[in-house]
């Protein structure tokens, strides 16, 4: 991306901030024992031969706490949603009555909490490598600046630790972010 030196830090953190809303994605698509249509919206399904998510064409509602309700808008797509549904990695079979699919969401056993709590630490550890990435182009973007001649060292120095403490920042967030998925998950 081509910056300057006034917006390099605003669109860092533009780039950062969408680091850490994808994970808000995925940790929202990692399921606690709670029915969450965010468990299921992102999955997809063959629909007349394209690649569909379940909420693009179906209302998901969760009417009770252990309970999610897919509702397809075409009954014929119904059995696409419960094929991609059990090839999915949520562990949960579908009940279906030809016009909507009920998953019941069952207690976590300790095993599959643990395994969930180590697929929100991957995410985790994926989000911090996105962020660091994100601060090395800004890093290589500050010493083009200065060999270009647009900063000078005392310029360059400040921008680098700027670049530093935002990164820093959105890396206390991730973990944060981890941490609360981590003790939702493992809470009994």
């Amino acid at each position: 991306m081509a910056y300057t030196v006034d917006t390099l830090l605003d669109a860092l953190e533009e780039n950062m901030m969408k680091s850490e809303d994808a994970l808000s994605s995925a940790f929202a698509g990692i399921r606690t024992g709670k029915a969450s249509p965010a468990l299921v919206e992102n999955i997809t399904f063959e629909y007349y031969g394209t690649q569909t998510r379940i909420k693009d064409a179906a209302g998901i509602t969760a009417p009770e706490p252990r309970l999610l309700v897919i509702q397809p808008w075409d009954a014929t797509a119904v059995k696409g949603i419960e094929k991609a549904l059990l090839s999915s990695s949520i562990g949960i079979t579908p009940m279906s009555d030809g016009k909507t699919l009920k998953l019941p969401i069952p207690e976590l056993s300790q095993d599959r909490r643990v395994a969930l709590s180590k697929q929100a630490k991957s995410s985790a550890e994926e989000a911090k490598v996105a962020l660091r990435n994100i601060r090395r182009d800004g890093n290589d973007a500050v010493k083009k600046f200065e060999k270009d001649g647009e900063l000078t060292e005392d310029e360059r120095k400040k921008m680098l630790d700027d670049i530093q403490k935002l990164t820093d920042s959105y890396i206390a967030k991730v973990d944060a972010m981890f941490a609360a998925k981590d003790k939702e998950l493992m809470t009994v």
